[in-house]
């Protein structure tokens, strides 16, 4: 039993040395890297193993690093990588063999590639170019209950031709669209674009592409693209219904969610109050429609709400408008106040009149007021005095 117990022993050793990987073992860069465009801000990396690795018991992996427009790492153990990006500025990356389980063995060396910038002459493409989505109810299908819209809007290129015209296309997902409602400068170039209907979802988390080119006759029109994140170009409605009552000294307000894919749940708001009789705003932050406040009750109130999408259901973005102004109150006197002033004044006027129509009639005044008797002045006399002697 002994020489077999040994026996055993030495080929489990045996065995297990033939399992570790040679330190010398070297990895070998992947081969046929190649980058292309597969659609609107989109591009897919391949390449291929090296036909040449030794094999071992050592699993492989890659690193990829892309190097612009931004850079940007990762690793995987798939053969090929799509990337949503811009390409205006063009694209390269570098990809390199990874041991994917044995951090001991040395990386194989980069092997890199590279997508050009598309051709055009400097400063012809667009600039500034900014776009809004917006959410209506779709009152034509069921399946699709809101429609969300896209605007877009841009500067020519500070060199671009005066016969400049420039197209707008859009991706979101697997759906590209070119625009068909434009808005033109006074030489009649495109400069802005609406889609009233797009195949944007307002709830999903994908980019959207935005994409413009140009022609001239005169010189090549350089190519833009941009990427945008939905929660921040997305124009959230005014919460809908706003109304308001006063009961004594409880304004109590409610309103309902925006027009929006989002339920309930996913929206905080903001009230803004203005007492326009002290001139002073409050405001106060809400997750739900209704809010209640103790007020002077003797005030007239402006009442706005706004709303926004909550961190709870995607990334923060702007708020919406403020919704239209309601008023509800009054900023003048009590009606029983304002009567009471009103009578007592016309009591007042009223008693005055007869009192004076009394007096009037029955001499009160003489009677009441006797005229005082004048002194007798010796004043005539003394200037006739002195005149008579001035003439003699």
């Amino acid at each position: 039993m002994a020489p077999a117990s040994l026996i055993l022993l030495g080929a489990t050793v045996i065995l297990q040395v033939d399992l570790l990987p040679d330190k010398k073992f070297l990895l070998l860069p992947p081969v046929n890297f190649t980058i292309k465009a597969i659609n609107l801000a989109q591009v897919l990396l391949r390449w291929e193993p090296n036909t040449d690795q030794e094999q071992r018991n050592v699993q492989l992996g890659y690193h990829v690093k892309i190097n612009a427009p931004q850079e940007e790492d990762y690793e995987t153990r798939n053969t090929e990588s799509r990337r949503i990006t811009i390409l205006h500025k063009g694209f390269s990356a570098s990809v390199q063999t990874v041991p994917w389980n044995d951090r001991s063995l040395q990386p194989s060396s980069w092997v890199s590639a590279e997508l050009r910038a598309p051709p055009g002459s400097p400063g012809t493409s667009i600039v500034n170019l900014t776009c809004t989505t917006n959410t209506k109810a779709n009152n034509y299908t069921h399946l699709r209950p809101y429609q969300v819209s896209l605007h877009c809007t841009w500067l020519v290129g500070k060199d671009a031709p005066e016969d400049t015209q420039y197209f707008l296309y859009y991706r979101y997902g697997s759906w590209t669209e070119e625009c068909q409602e434009y808005s033109k400068d006074t030489l009649q170039r495109n400069i802005a674009c609406w889609f009233p209907r797009t195949f944007i979802n307002s709830k999903g988390r994908d980019l959207l592409a935005v994409y413009v080119n140009g022609s001239s006759e005169e010189a090549v029109i350089k190519p833009f693209d941009e990427l945008f994140a939905l929660h921040a170009i997305d124009r959230v409605n005014p919460p809908a219904k706003v109304t308001a009552e006063i009961e004594g000294t409880c304004l109590s307000i409610q309103w309902e969610k925006p027009v929006s894919a989002f339920p309930v749940h996913c929206f905080d708001y903001e009230v803004k109050i203005y007492n326009t009789r002290k001139g002073y705003f409050q405001t106060e932050k809400m997750t739900t429609n209704t809010f209640i406040s103790v007020i002077d009750g003797i005030s007239e109130y402006s009442i706005q709400v706004r709303a926004a999408v909550s961190s709870v259901c995607r990334a923060v973005g702007p708020s919406s408008e403020w919704s239209q102004p309601i008023y509800v109150g009054n900023d003048e006197q009590k009606p029983w106040t304002k009567w009471f002033l009103i009578a007592v004044m016309a009591t007042i006027c009223f008693i005055l009149l007869i009192f004076s129509l009394i007096c009037r009639i029955c001499h009160l005044w003489t009677k009441v007021f006797p005229p005082v008797p004048a002194p007798k002045s010796n004043i005539k006399e003394f200037f006739v005095t002195i005149n008579y002697e001035a003439c003699s």
